[in-house]
């Protein structure tokens, strides 16, 4: 085999070499393009979800803030009756005061030492004759305070300043209800907010990790994409090489077919000038070379 054959092979293998590796980089490229794909559309997934996530936490933003709204109304209406509900009280102890006075019965200072004598009776150590004397005296003071209150609820003014106080009390104890159902609602908006603020954070982080992947990969896959294109130009390179030589060879095996027919005709021509019988075809041949 000559040197101009060897390299030639040579030249195709190189040329196959080259084509495996060029394969191997577009697939690891391609590969790289689909992951990036996948992670993209992960990403794309989560930030839509974030979306709906954000707005879902203006939503609760909003409800907890008129709640709150709520809320401060109702404790001023509250804490209006409250005051109403203390001033009636204080109406009540000075009618109370007022006819203990006309009566010559102080109904608090009664019910004040009844008090004392019964935080006695139930610490103080004592005689079996003593508690039982203090039993006797707590019993009388609970009968005068008892009948106390009875001539004190005769009072009109009276009467109907403990029924305002009764009424006022109400009230004031159905808006503190009132109060504590907004504010509750409030809190759960509140909480439900932070548990949604929460998830917003760790889908935002995610998507963060994502894209710095996703960077990561496309610079991969850049890499790969130029040792691809590496390869397919010196392909290109091999394939003109390849050619050229092609073309060489073609030329020189064109020189030789003339080089031959030329050597052919010679002969039939020396054959012709000594007198030999042509055939057909070495007349051909003659004529071919213009040697006729």
């Amino acid at each position: 085999m000559d040197s101009e054959s060897v390299s030639f092979d040579q030249l195709r293998q190189q040329k196959d070499e080259l084509q495996i590796n060029a394969n191997d980089a577009k697939r690891k490229r391609d590969g790289l393009h689909e992951q990036s794909k996948k992670l993209a559309q992960e990403r794309d997934d989560l930030n839509a979800k974030i979306r709906q996530i954000r707005n879902n936490i203006n939503e609760h933003k909003t409800r907890r803030d008129e709640y709150n709204e709520r809320v401060k109304h109702a404790k001023e209406q509250r804490n209006e009756l409250l005051k109403n509900h203390m001033n009636m009280r204080k109406k009540i102890k000075d009618l109370e005061r007022d006819r203990s006075t006309t009566s010559g019965f102080n109904i608090n200072r009664m019910k004040q030492n009844l008090r004392k004598l019964e935080t006695e009776q139930m610490t103080q150590p004592m005689s079996p004759q003593k508690e039982k004397k203090l039993i006797e005296t707590i019993k009388q003071l609970h009968q005068q305070v008892k009948e106390e209150e009875e001539r004190l609820n005769q009072d009109p003014k009276l009467k109907e300043a403990i029924e305002a106080e009764k009424l006022l009390k109400q009230k004031a104890e159905k808006q503190h209800d009132t109060v504590e159902k907004i504010a509750k609602k409030a809190q759960e908006e509140h909480q439900q907010m932070i548990e949604l603020l929460t998830q917003l954070d760790n889908l935002t982080k995610r998507t963060t990790e994502i894209q710095e992947k996703i960077v990561h990969i496309k610079i991969d896959a850049d890499a790969v994409h130029k040792e691809f294109i590496n390869y397919v130009n010196q392909i290109h390179d091999i394939e003109k090489q390849i050619s050229s030589t092609e073309k060489t060879k073609d030329r020189r095996k064109k020189i030789a077919d003339v080089s031959a027919t030329q050597k052919q005709a010679n002969d039939i021509y020396e054959r012709f000038k000594k007198g030999e019988k042509l055939s057909t075809e070495d007349l051909m041949v003659l004529q071919k070379a213009g040697l006729l």
